[in-house]
């Protein structure tokens, strides 16, 4: 089966940039997905089986911040809940970039429930991504 055939919806996410060739490279060079249709001011991504896009949309709202975990976490962001391996690799793929983490590769929330490995990175246009994998994955959703 493929993730085109997995009865798990897949999501729709589109997100604004400011620069069309900068989100080319960043997504489809230093994360490394596949990049679907696209048109001059848009681009389609295959974001694990999940369609991503970003569209041209130079305006940006001002950023705000949320403490978690003693650190302070961009709003709004999106990602991926990778396993552990996925998210080394990535983690290793965006230091080989020389990628500039808002907040560095760690483990959140240690011996609590919830545990996780979580990195938050800025694209080239100023959109926030969380990554983050858990050991358990049955606590991604736990209280």
């Amino acid at each position: 089966m493929t993730v085109l055939d997995s009865p798990i919806p897949r999501f729709h996410l589109a997100v604004p940039v400011d620069d069309l060739d900068a989100a080319r490279r960043f997504y489809g060079e230093t994360l490394g997905l596949q990049q679907g249709r696209s048109s001059d001011t848009w681009v389609d991504w295959n974001l694990h089986g999940h369609q991503f896009v970003t569209h041209l949309a130079p305006a940006r709202a001002e950023r705000i911040h949320n403490p978690v975990d003693g650190h302070d976490v961009p709003v709004p962001h999106f990602g991926l809940v990778l396993t552990v391996e996925a998210f080394e690799e990535l983690a290793d793929r965006l230091r080989a970039a020389d990628t500039e983490f808002v907040i560095e590769p760690y483990v959140r929330f240690a011996g609590e429930t919830g545990e996780q490995r979580t990195m938050f990175l800025l694209d080239p246009a100023g959109n926030a991504l969380e990554f983050k994998a858990f050991v358990d994955d049955s606590q991604v959703f736990a209280v």
